[in-house]
């Protein structure tokens, strides 16, 4: 597994239970993923995921289930009123708000109770004969060289993968976006029990938690904008701004203990599949952060790719992991279709005319005045069944 992050920790497991060894490599250190503020809402599928493979097994507690917050909804707010979509009633279904370096601590906790080979800290790793008999050289934490030889290489690099580089005849498909997200971790209570989506002339605004006293907020901004020179009154000011209706609405405040800007793009490449190695998560595909799709699709990903690996070595027969990439894009077309759907439908572009201005208007009003559109973005937010 080049990527010892979710996507890697998670391949590792599900191929541990399937009596299948792997070997676990990343260049960061443990302490630096874990403390690494990622934001995080888990579908249903996800949890399950957690919570039925044995990852909190001999713990006596499954702490996506304890510790994370469930919401049976969201808010979307526009036009100065929120209107909330209850997923539970719509299709059964719930999602969790757990970050994403929980669930991170509690695979590398998983894979470390089960004596998972895990080495971070490593530098300068090479991909070496994916076409035959693969191995991978690495520099690792003592400062000596290193070789891995592998039935099967796994790239779980994330956004800024060197393994799928390596995939021959590859297509990429990428759209940019002419906007970024302006993110905020402050101290403060709460401003609503579930996230609200919302909507404004001044354009698009997140509020979400991340426990019971700090919190995450977000807001559209140019990429090229320095959170350095944003002072505290100007950001609450902008949020306030965006957030604002005639139902008196207003955010809790606190200090701002991070800020950040975060650029988005949709991408996918194809195939997810070369010679013995095979692509998992960002290493594959991106999507725009607003319809928290990113790390259920890696999950959702891995979850096909063990199974999938696991009936390639059986069979010794390498061809069973052709099936891999179909499986694979079709839960994740879905996934770019949704998230760029939130996107384009929440998101003020940039020279947009009165009619954009109203026709979003017409489109959200359409959506929450609507049990099938409702239905339909509850359905996309839980997550679709991996097949």
């Amino acid at each position: 597994m080049v990527g010892g992050g979710p996507a890697g920790l998670m391949a590792s497991h599900l191929l541990h239970r399937a009596g299948i060894d792997t070997v676990v490599l990343d260049r960061r250190s443990v302490h630096e993923i874990e403390t690494t503020h990622r934001a995080g809402i888990l579908e249903r599928d996800s949890v399950r995921l957690l919570t039925e493979t044995g990852v909190y097994s001999g713990e006596g507690t499954e702490r996506v289930l304890t510790e994370g917050d469930r919401h049976g909804g969201i808010f979307l707010r526009f036009g100065g009123r929120s209107h909330h979509v209850d997923f539970e009633r719509l299709v059964g279904a719930s999602v969790w708000l757990y970050p994403q370096t929980e669930v991170f601590s509690d695979l590398h906790r998983a894979r470390t109770r089960d004596g998972g080979d895990l080495r971070y800290e490593v530098s300068d790793v090479q991909v070496h004969d994916v076409e035959g008999s693969p191995r991978v050289t690495y520099t690792g934490a003592d400062g000596g060289a290193h070789e891995v030889s592998a039935e099967i290489v796994v790239g779980a690099d994330g956004s800024r993968s060197a393994c799928r580089n390596l995939v021959a005849d590859h297509r990429r498909f990428t759209r940019e976006y002419p906007f970024a997200w302006f993110g905020i971790l402050c101290e403060a209570p709460k401003s609503a029990p579930e996230l609200i989506y919302a909507r404004s002339e001044r354009g698009f605004a997140l509020i979400s938690q991340r426990t019971e006293s700090v919190q995450r907020m977000y807001f559209q901004c140019d990429p090229t904008e320095d959170p350095g020179s944003w002072s505290e009154d100007r950001i609450w000011d902008e949020l306030q701004t965006r957030l604002a209706g005639e139902d008196g609405f207003s955010l809790q405040e606190g200090p701002v203990i991070d800020r950040s800007v975060l650029p988005f793009r949709s991408f996918v490449q194809t195939p997810m599949r070369h010679g013995r190695l095979v692509l998992a998560g960002d290493a594959a595909h991106t999507v725009p952060p607003t319809g928290a799709k990113g790390l259920n699709l890696a999950l959702a990903d891995v979850r096909v790719l063990a199974e999938v690996v696991e009936r390639a070595l059986e069979k010794k027969d390498l061809d069973v992991l052709d099936e891999y990439t179909d499986r694979a894009l079709a839960r994740v077309w879905k996934a770019q279709h949704f998230s760029y759907w939130m996107t384009t439908m929440l998101h003020r572009a940039p020279g947009a005319s009165d009619f954009d201005e109203l026709r979003q208007l017409g489109e959200l009003n359409s959506l929450v005045s609507s049990e099938a559109g409702s239905t339909y973005l509850a359905e996309g937010y839980t997550g679709w069944p991996t097949r």
